[in-house]
């Protein structure tokens, strides 16, 4: 509230929009939606009426979520039981402390049921608004451009990302025209250094090691690595090349065929995924960013009956990391273990099948044969 109540104010300059907390730090779709939360709160005196508010989104949350779910049909139903029901910290995040990334989050799985029904350039629209209100989204980027490209060739996803980019101009302008410099490095500053008191992944580094440029840049060529490979193995399932996807989706040799739910959910959530994986820092109210993609990523490889209790008990280890505070280093060393076996799941369980050559027999050999006996 603090950090909207300049320009509430007036003020247009980004730099000077700061509250107890530090400077404000994120895009201008957050500035416009918890303006109006400020005005709706009475200048954010009437705490009651926002966690009503806030306890409102989360259930519209569930709800994208259900719907996403249920058009994937991978998750078991008992497991919606510990989406809804088991997360203490998740509760919190919503509806007690009333940060920002459940909002973007919830935007963002409204995109995602868009592009469900091939509602790719609404979808663009609100994905990009979920991006203005915190940077994370960008996490799903990689994602969503893979599946634009496979959906409709280089030339064809050119007005989907300009629909991306020309909100967030629109978004921005009024400070765009002020101090467009000082809009542009403290709202999309992806520098930023991160206080080693509140990080739950690596509380088992040095400090020193931590704040390191040198292992910032070792986290950014594994995240790129990771979606490389990902990309190139695991997303593509075509046999031709990967170049292929710049081309017009009529024009190729074999046709692309249409892009299946499971097909978008998987790649959007395992990008998200894999950028959690290799993050600078995560924060306790981070988890939100990746906690409903948790089922479906344990779950969209082939399960059997012996299997669904180690998966529901990685699911609790993540939950008792992320409600460990202060952080620990067994704690942020579980977590990294957690995260680690469900990328190798990720990966071994989504290898392509290899295809047998073995030829069937035919009809009138199968048939000869039973009259030999």
């Amino acid at each position: 509230m603090q950090e909207v109540e300049g320009f509430a104010n007036g003020t247009l300059d980004y730099t000077q929009l700061k509250g107890d907390t530090g400077p404000l730090v994120y895009p201008a779709g957050f500035v416009y939606i918890f303006l109006g939360l400020y005005h709706a709160t009475g200048r954010g005196s009437n705490i009651r009426l926002a966690q009503y508010l806030f306890a409102a989104l989360y259930l519209l949350n569930l709800l994208l979520v259900f719907r996403i779910y249920c058009r994937t049909n991978k998750v078991p139903p008992y497991v919606f039981f510990f989406m809804c029901c088991a997360s203490y910290r998740i509760h919190s995040i919503f509806v007690l402390r009333l940060f920002n990334d459940p909002v973007a989050m919830a935007i963002l799985f409204l995109a995602i049921n868009l592009f469900l029904e091939e509602h790719w350039s609404w979808g663009c629209l609100l994905f990009s608004l979920a991006v203005s209100v915190k940077m994370n989204i960008l996490l799903f980027a990689p994602g969503l451009l893979f599946l634009l490209l496979q959906r409709f060739g280089l030339l064809g996803c050119i007005p989907k990302l300009c629909i991306c980019a020309l909100l967030q101009v629109v978004l921005g302008l009024p400070f765009l025209l002020v101090n467009p410099i000082g809009y542009l490095t403290r709202s999309f500053d992806l520098g930023r250094q991160f206080q080693f008191k509140w990080t739950v992944n690596w509380r088992f580094l040095p400090e020193e090691v931590f704040q390191n440029r040198a292992f910032h840049a070792a986290l950014l060529l594994a995240h790129l690595a990771g979606l490389g490979l990902f990309a190139l193995h695991r997303w593509h399932s075509s046999k031709e090349s990967i170049l292929t996807l710049l081309k017009d989706p009529a024009k190729r040799k074999p046709p692309s065929p249409p892009l299946t739910v499971n097909e978008i959910v998987f790649i959007l959530f395992s990008s998200n995924f894999l950028g959690i994986c290799c993050s600078r820092s995560l924060h306790y109210q981070f988890y939100v960013w990746y906690f409903h993609t948790l089922p479906y990523l344990l779950w969209c490889t082939p399960t059997t009956k012996l299997a669904h209790m180690p998966k529901v008990l990685l699911l609790g280890v993540i939950e008792l990391c992320w409600n460990t505070y202060p952080s620990t280093v067994c704690s942020s060393l579980s977590l990294h273990i957690c995260h680690g076996l469900i990328l190798l799941q990720l990966w071994y369980g989504t290898a392509p099948v290899p295809v047998s050559h073995t030829p069937t027999p035919s009809r009138k050999r199968t048939a000869t044969s039973k009259k030999a006996q």
